[in-house]
Order: structure tokens, then C-alpha cells, then sequence
């Protein structure tokens, strides 16, 4: 069966988002990050790419390149917003969606066909709306197999449109070059070199053996197969998250435990504010730290009971740092911690009562009270006192 998919991309999503809400960035480079001297860069503007600025360079290499940068907070909260719409709008033209991040997921789109139209009729609907209902730009690419799809959905970005017939499949792939093939990175890049391979059509014409021969059955086989245009992967809808976490790179090196226990108490309530949005609990939290040498400590505890209370995941990893040892402790300098909370299951799980139900019920209406206030009047309405004193993200 002749499958139909679809790849969906919303183009330089975290930048475009701050771009859409503050009009005055708009045409100008635009850098995502934590800081504009520490960090790396989240995401940025197509302004910012001709500079050649991408995603993870060191924001100091980043600023080094454009000087005339905008640096700007990510906002973790806006961007979940703008996600949440968008897969609103995967779901209304297919249940066969599977989401790859906040910004993209694959749709297959085969049974719908019939209702909706074809697949490059359902792609501008989508296009269309994404456009209208969130004011952002998205990439569709509309394929027989996943793979075509993504690299059809990149390549001709910003607001692309490309489609691959099932009977232009090998002509669209057998051009490329052999790094947009899965599973090829640097590494497996050189050894198909050295085999005078440089392109997917290539690959696909040099003989199999030969490819398990260098690359082992594994990586042989899956590239023969890839480059030949066979990829039998399913579209595989909503899988649950396995966990939910925050992180913060400081512009100047932390050494005061207490200011650092206030910074690990507001990750903890973005974490359970997301956790309840999401209607989960936490079992288990992580705490973790890179010091200014960039060494890095994460340690784990699990809880007598989930919960999405913020309260104590933040008292819970504030006990982890204190129990690192005295020797990590004494003249720490931190540039970076983040909590993250694990081991999720349903809010509405069945689970056993203890003797402090009472106490914990009432930490998770809080959460719920502060939700509903935030969804009325905004993220920073209503805050901890102690955290007052702290610049707004």
C-alpha cells in the first residue's frame, strides 16, 4: 500500500514566535538563548542564518559573527502555546500524527485523502492555517515514506512546499547527498568517502555486501535499503513524554547555596506548572549542575508518591544539593543547574494514600489555583515572594 505522508516543520520556531509578539524584531537577526555571553544559541532567525549562525553554537561564536545580534530569553511558555495550536490543527486532518518535537511531526494522511483531498491539497490547508491561526511559517514536505518527507519539508525552506510522487521517489532521493540519509553522521559520512560515495545513488548502486563489509550488517543494510527508497516506518502517533525538566545558564557563576536553592525552586514550579498542564505526576526528580569548569554532577531521588506539586520537587532538589558531598560543595561556582522531573504517570492514576494525603492534595491545589490565575493574567502575576527580586525570563 502506497502510503502518504506528510512532514510539518514551523520554520525558525522559537525565534519566529518572539518575532511575531515583538513586531520591532521582525527583518532583524534574531538569537534564542539564555544569555547573550554564556549559553548556547536555542534557535534563530533566517536574519541571523546568513551569518552562518545555527542551532547549539556557543552564543560567544554566535555574537562573534553578528555583533549586531538580538539576544532574547527563550520563553518556554509562549512557545508551548504556539505548539499547542499547531498540533490542534495536525489533529484536524489526521488522528496519525506523531510529534518530533514542539515544532514538528509527521502526519500520515492516506485515510483522509478521500475526505480532505490529496496530499498536497491537505499540505496548503495546513500551510494556510498554521499561517491564519498562529502566525507562523510552515514547511510541509508530502512523500510515500518518512524519509522523503523530512528532507522534502527542508529543502526548501522558509514556507516550502515540496511533493515526491511515488514514482519520482528515487529521482528526488538518488541526487542528494549522502549525509540526508539517516543515520549518517561524520563518522559513517568518511567511510562511505573513502568508498568513493558521496551521493544516496550511489549508495544505492554500489552492492550491499560490500556496504555490511565496511559498516557492519546494522548500518549496511539500513543504508542500502534507505538509498534503494525502502522505508516501511510507520507514522507513530503521541507517544508520552519520559520526562519533563528546566534548565538556566547563569550570565555570572553562582557560589551562594541559598541563591542557588531560590533559582532551583522557580525550575521546579515551570516544571509542575507543565506537569499539571500536561495532567501528570512525577515519581522521581533530577538535579544537575555544571560548574564553571564544566564539570557536570546529576543526582536522582525518588519519591514516596508522584506528584506535580512545586513546592516539593523544588524542597526535593534543593535537598539533593545539599547532600552532595563537602568536597563538591566547598567553593562551588556553578554556571548552570536545571530539575527535572521523571518517572510520569496520569494525574489520574490510582494511587495509595499516606498519612501526609492531606498535605500533598493541598500543594497540588495551589498549583491548580496558580494556573488558572496565570491563564487569566499571565506567567508572572503571581509568583513566590522570594522570587520577586529575580528578573522576569
Amino acid at each position: 500500500m502506497v502510503r502518504t505522508i506528510l512532514h510539518v516543520d514551523l520554520d525558525a520556531f522559537y525565534a519566529a514566535v518572539e518575532q511575531r509578539d515583538h513586531p520591532e524584531l521582525r527583518g532583524k537577526p534574531v538569537l534564542v538563548g539564555g544569555s547573550a555571553k554564556r549559553g548556547v544559541v536555542a534557535a534563530c532567525s533566517y536574519e541571523a542564518r546568513t551569518f552562518g549562525i545555527h542551532s547549539a553554537m556557543p552564543m560567544a561564536e554566535a555574537m562573534r559573527r553578528c555583533p549586531h545580534a538580538i539576544v532574547v530569553k527563550h520563553r518556554m511558555e509562549r512557545y508551548a502555546e504556539a505548539s499547542e495550536t499547531f498540533f490542534k490543527i495536525l489533529h484536524d486532518y489526521s488522528p496519525e500524527v506523531e510529534g518530533l518535537s514542539l515544532d514538528e511531526a509527521f502526519l500520515d494522511v492516506t485515510a483522509s485523502e478521500r475526505l480532505l483531498g490529496d496530499g498536497p491539497t491537505i499540505a496548503r490547508a495546513i500551510k494556510q492555517r498554521v499561517r491564519a491561526e498562529t502566525e507562523l511559517v510552515a514547511s510541509v514536505g508530502v512523500a510515500p515514506i518518512k524519509l522523503a518527507a523530512k528532507i522534502a519539508s527542508d529543502i526548501d525552506k522558509p514556507d516550502g512546499l515540496r511533493i515526491v510522487p511515488p514514482e519520482g521517489l528515487l529521482a528526488f532521493l538518488h541526487p542528494l547527498p549522502v549525509t540526508r540519509l539517516w543515520g549518517v553522521g561524520e563518522t559513517t559520512r568518511t567511510a562511505l568517502a573513502t568508498m568513493g560515495l558521496s551521493t544516496i545513488g550511489q549508495v544505492a548502486r554500489y552492492p550491499v555486501p560490500a556496504l555490511v563489509a565496511r559498516l557492519g550488517a546494522v548500518t549496511g543494510e539500513h543504508l542500502a535499503a534507505l538509498a534503494r527508497g525502502e522505508d516501511s516506518r510507520l507514522v507513530e502517533p503521541e507517544r508520552d513524554p519520559v520526562s519533563v525538566g528546566h534548565r538556566e545558564t547563569f550570565e555570572t557563576d553562582l557560589d551562594d547555596t541559598g541563591e542557588l536553592g531560590v533559582v532551583l525552586l522557580d525550575q521546579a514550579d515551570r516544571v509542575a506548572h507543565r506537569l499539571r498542564d500536561a495532567r501528570l505526576r512525577a515519581r522521581a526528580v533530577i538535579l544537575t549542575l555544571r560548574y564553571d569548569d564544566f564539570r557536570e554532577v546529576t543526582r536522582r531521588t525518588t519519591l514516596e508518591s508522584a506528584t506535580s506539586d512545586g513546592g516539593l520537587l523544588g524542597r526535593t532538589a534543593i535537598g539533593l544539593l545539599a547532600r552532595l558531598p563537602v568536597e563538591d560543595r566547598r567553593g562551588m561556582r556553578i554556571r548552570l543547574c536545571g530539575v527535572t522531573a521523571t518517572q510520569l504517570e496520569p494525574r489520574d492514576a490510582p494511587r495509595q494514600l499516606g498519612f501526609d494525603e492531606a498535605a500533598r492534595a493541598k500543594g497540588e491545589r495551589l498549583g491548580d489555583t496558580l494556573d488558572k490565575v496565570a491563564a487569566k493574567f499571565g506567567q508572572t502575576s503571581l509568583r513566590r515572594a522570594i522570587h520577586l527580586d529575580r528578573k522576569d525570563d
